[in-house]
C-alpha cells in the first residue's frame, strides 16, 4: 500500500473529555442499530463517531446515515474502508485521525455497550498521563442477548514480553488516553504506509503501547454485551476446547505465522518504541529465524516471554524450542 499524504480527516480539535469512537463496519445491518443506540445512551455524552465501511452490501451504511441524521449536533463520519480485512480497516481509521486526537475508543458493530462504558474507562485512566489504555471483561451473550456469562480480563502481568506472544486486550473494550492515542495514530500511519498488517488491531495496539513503555490498566467491570453469532470475526474462547486449540496453534505453526505478520507490522514502528522495546523486537525477530536449539533457548531466556497462566507458559516454551513461535 502506497504512503498517503492526505492522512487526516477534517475534524475540529476535541474537547479535553471528547472520546473519538472508531467502528469498523462490514455487512453489520442486523445488529448495528442496537449498538448505535447503546452509544447514544452513554452517561458520558462527549463523544464523536468515525466509521469505516469496508464494502458493505447491506443496509448498514444507510442505518449509520439515519443515525447521524437523528443526532445532527454530533460529529458522525462515514468513510470508505480499504477492503483488506478488519485489522486494516481499524488501522486506516486510526491513521486518518488528527495528530492529537484526544481520547480514542474502539467499537464493534454488533455489541451493546453498557451505559457507563465510557465513563468507567475515563475513571480508570484518570490518573494516567503517559501513554495508557484500559480494557477488561465483557458479558458474553447469545445472539438474542440472553445468557450472560463474564469473559475476558486477565490475572497475570502485562507488558511487551506478554504482548509479543499473546493478546489479552479485547479491542471492543479499549479506551486510549490522549498520549496513547497520539502514539497509536503515528504508529498506524507508519504501519499502513509500509503495507504490512498485523493479525488484529487490538493485539497490535497492546504491542505498540507496551513496546513504547506505556501501561495497560484493567477495569474489572464488564463494559458491554459481547454478542456471539455466526458472523463474529473473532468469537470468545474459553474452557477446555480453547486450551486444546491454543496447543494446536502453538505446535502446528499458526503462532509462528502470526508472529511473522505482527513483526512485519511492528517493524515500521520501531522508532516509536522504547530502547528496551526495540531491543526486544529485534531479539524476537531473531528468534523467528534461529534454527539452533541452544541459541533459541538463550533468546527465550533473554526475552523472558510469557503467556497468561501456567499451561500457556508450557505451550509457549515448547513452541519456542521447536521453532514455532
Amino acid at each position: 500500500m502506497a504512503a498517503r499524504e492526505d492522512w487526516t480527516l477534517t475534524l475540529p480539535p476535541p474537547d479535553p473529555k471528547t472520546i473519538t469512537i472508531l467502528m469498523g463496519l462490514y455487512n453489520g445491518a442486523t445488529y448495528l442499530d442496537a449498538q448505535l443506540r447503546s452509544i447514544a445512551a452513554q452517561t458520558h455524552s462527549a463523544w464523536r463517531l468515525v466509521v469505516g465501511d469496508d464494502g458493505s452490501t447491506d443496509a448498514g451504511p444507510a442505518i449509520l446515515n439515519a443515525f447521524a441524521a437523528r443526532y445532527p449536533a454530533r460529529q458522525i463520519t462515514l468513510q470508505d474502508g480499504p477492503q483488506r480485512g478488519f485489522a486494516t480497516n481499524y488501522l486506516n481509521l486510526l491513521a486518518s485521525l488528527p495528530d492529537q486526537p484526544g481520547w480514542i475508543a474502539f467499537a464493534d458493530q454488533d455489541d451493546v455497550w453498557l451505559p457507563e462504558k465510557l465513563s468507567n474507562g475515563l475513571e480508570t485512566l484518570q490518573a494516567e498521563i503517559a501513554p495508557a489504555i484500559c480494557a477488561g471483561p465483557v458479558w458474553r451473550v447469545a445472539q438474542d442477548l440472553s445468557g450472560q456469562r463474564q469473559s475476558g480480563g486477565w490475572s497475570g502481568p502485562t507488558g511487551f514480553a506478554n504482548a509479543l506472544v499473546q493478546n489479552i486486550v479485547q479491542g471492543n473494550t479499549v479506551l486510549a488516553n490522549p498520549a496513547a492515542a497520539q502514539l497509536l495514530v503515528r504508529a498506524a500511519r507508519a504501519t499502513v504506509a509500509a503495507g504490512h498488517m498485523p493479525v488484529a488491531h487490538d493485539w497490535w495496539t497492546y504491542q505498540i503501547i507496551t513496546g513504547a513503555g506505556g501501561r495497560v490498566v484493567q477495569d474489572t467491570r464488564p463494559s458491554l454485551l459481547y454478542r456471539q453469532h455466526a458472523g463474529n470475526m473473532i468469537g470468545a474462547r474459553s474452557g477446555a476446547g480453547s486450551g486444546l486449540a491454543r496447543l494446536r496453534r502453538g505446535l502446528c505453526g499458526t503462532h509462528r505465522r502470526w508472529s511473522a505478520a505482527n513483526i512485519a507490522a511492528l517493524s515500521p514502528c520501531a522508532p516509536l518504541l522504547s530502547s528496551e522495546g526495540q531491543s526486544m523486537l529485534a531479539a524476537f525477530t531473531k528468534l523467528q529465524t534461529t534454527r539452533s536449539l541452544p541459541a533459541r533457548w538463550n533468546l527465550l531466556r533473554r526475552l523472558k516471554l510469557r503467556r497468561q497462566g501456567h499451561a500457556g507458559g508450557v505451550i509457549l516454551t515448547l513452541a519456542a524450542l521447536l521453532g514455532r513461535v
